[in-house]
């Protein structure tokens, strides 16, 4: 090559780094963009993943980081990361498409007004930008949920998003990122209420194909365990729940997760230790990230603890945790259903499953930062425990009280016109039907109350779990079968008490009753068997629970 040649040559090259560096650069000012420090705690392990559509070698590793992190819905870090792109490089169209992701919260609440401006807003920009047509296409994809927002339902708009991931799954098959997009997807638009689990098969049938060669990818983990979150499918996602946390240590999420496949399999050892963990690195984050309030994913991991302390017998370690959070008003994100849950649950629980009729009749609503009205389903847990508590005691007109409530935050439900919030309306409508159940019970009206308490049973069953939470704080099965049991129909009882067991494993309380329904239909056998699983339950649990020395009482007599 001559001098001349040489020359041309390098003039071409500056042109064109030239006109790279040229491109006009876009307005931002009006994003809103969360920027700072990346709040990380522990040694900063989100998985391993190569998202090979980031724009430049020089964003690459904050792009695949914020990708990582929006997979174990660490949504404000991700969205800061995705920042941290566009800061580099304000042309890369996909950093956009990260802050639109960051901030749907696909799998949790539909996004706020004010997200919702944003997102479109952030996409707006994007879709101005220079790209390819794959990168187009995914651009494309999270702005079918964002377009016309005002006007198009939270349904529509998240189908919309589902047939445009579909897509680009088909079209591009080698894409892993595109597969587990779509999964997170059809999760999305899953049917809540129902028990066919229609797309959290198709899902976890897509996920299980791919987790092999990619065994440290913290989205297929994660997203195998929440499309398993159920009775029916729970035991496929144990392997997988035991992994997650590997895979993610420094994700409180991460910590947190495989506990809601161990609650599906009764598994309560594990899923208090992955707790402690999550509700450790939860606070962690709290620390660091100077908040005034609790970050939710510790309440939420409470939820959890408390339950499953409860399962083994343990109050002291259920009271311990529930210290912990009990003074806590405010929470970050505010509203956030998963951190107002637990507010009303825990004491309710705690109540409940240990029978004490009177504190749970007399509990009084935890005082918080946010107004209770905004959280009809929330409440409702709070006036049913009374409720419930109240019946036991016959306090009728006390009863009546609470009734009434439970009506009117069932209407504010259904006057919120949310598809997604259908199974919290039947949820109340359970807990409305239970309670004028064992109202009438106890006023000595046997039949109706029976009666109520089977149609509360068949809403149950064809009703799904809501996903944040580890377990009804009742079920009406098994309160079903307290009634048959009452009622000198044992063997009825032991039969509603089994099939409580299948879809709730190793409840302490569920475990006692079909005991003791085996021992008076004169089964021994399934009585031992019963009694001996519940001693096993509780053998670590420093418990004063009078229905473990029922159980090493008969078993010593037998």
């Amino acid at each position: 090559m001559n001098i001349k040649t040489i020359f041309f040559t390098a003039l071409l090259l500056l042109g064109l780094i030239g006109c790279k560096d040229n491109k006009p650069i876009p307005d931002l000012s009006s994003l809103n963009l969360v920027r700072g420090n990346l709040l990380l705690c522990g040694d900063g392990q989100f998985g391993e993943l190569k998202f090979s559509l980031s724009c430049s070698y020089e964003t690459r590793e904050n792009f695949d980081l914020a990708v990582a992190l929006l997979h174990s819905f660490q949504y404000a870090e991700a969205e800061k990361a995705f920042v941290k792109v566009i800061d580099t490089d304000p042309n890369c169209p996909m950093a956009y498409w990260g802050v639109a992701m960051s901030i749907y919260h696909a799998a949790w609440f539909p996004p706020t007004e004010k997200d919702l401006i944003k997102g479109s807003n952030v996409l707006a920009v994007a879709k101005q930008l220079s790209m390819d047509e794959k990168q187009r296409a995914y651009i494309n994809a999270i702005d079918a949920f964002y377009t016309n927002w005002k006007t198009v339902d939270h349904k529509t708009r998240a189908k919309r998003f589902e047939m445009e991931m579909e897509k680009i799954y088909l079209k591009y098959p080698a894409d892993i990122e595109a597969a587990i997009f779509y999964t997170l997807a059809l999760y999305s638009t899953r049917d809540r209420v129902g028990k066919e689990y229609t797309n959290e098969r198709k899902a976890g049938k897509i996920l299980e194909t791919i987790f092999a060669e990619n065994p440290n990818h913290p989205g297929i983990a994660h997203y195998i365990i929440h499309n398993y979150d159920n009775p029916v499918l729970a035991h496929k996602g144990l392997e997988t729940a035991r992994r997650y946390a590997k895979i993610a240590p420094s994700s409180s999420h991460a910590q947190h997760m495989p506990s809601h496949i161990f609650t599906r399999l009764g598994i309560w050892k594990e899923s208090i230790q992955s707790n402690l963990l999550s509700a450790e690195s939860s606070r962690c984050y709290t620390q660091a990230a100077a908040l005034t309030g609790a970050y939710f994913e510790e309440l939420h991991a409470t939820d959890y603890l408390v339950y499953a302390y409860l399962q083994k017998g343990d109050n002291v370690n259920a009271e311990k945790q529930y210290n912990k959070i009990k003074e806590l008003k405010t929470f970050y994100p505010a509203n956030i259903t998963a951190a107002i849950y637990p507010v009303a649950a825990i004491p309710a629980r705690l109540a409940l499953e240990n029978g004490n009729w009177e504190q749970a009749a007399n509990l009084e609503l935890t005082e918080i930062d946010l107004d209770w009205e905004l959280f009809p389903w929330q409440k409702a847990i709070h006036h049913f425990a009374r409720a419930f508590g109240a019946a036991q005691l016959k306090d009728f007109n006390a009863v009546e009280k609470e009734i009434n409530i439970l009506k009117k935050l069932r209407q504010n439900l259904i006057a919120q016109n949310d598809p997604s919030k259908n199974i919290q309306i039947k949820q109340v409508e359970i807990q409305i039907k239970t309670v004028r159940a064992w109202s009438n019970f106890r006023k000595g009206e046997r039949k109706k109350g029976l009666l109520l308490m089977k149609e509360a049973v068949i809403i149950e069953r064809n009703t799904s779990k809501h996903p944040i939470t580890p377990g009804d704080v009742l079920p009406a099965i098994e309160l079903f079968g307290d009634m048959l049991l009452e009622s000198g129909n044992n063997e009825k009882a032991l039969m509603a008490y089994q099939e409580n067991l299948k879809r709730h494993p190793y409840r302490l309380n569920g475990l006692y009753s079909a005991a003791i329904a085996a021992q008076e239909l004169g089964d021994k056998e399934k009585a031992m068997q019963y009694f001996k699983q519940l001693i096993e339950l509780t053998k670590e649990s420093n418990s004063n629970r009078p229905e473990i020395e029922t159980a090493k009482k008969y078993i010593h007599q037998s």
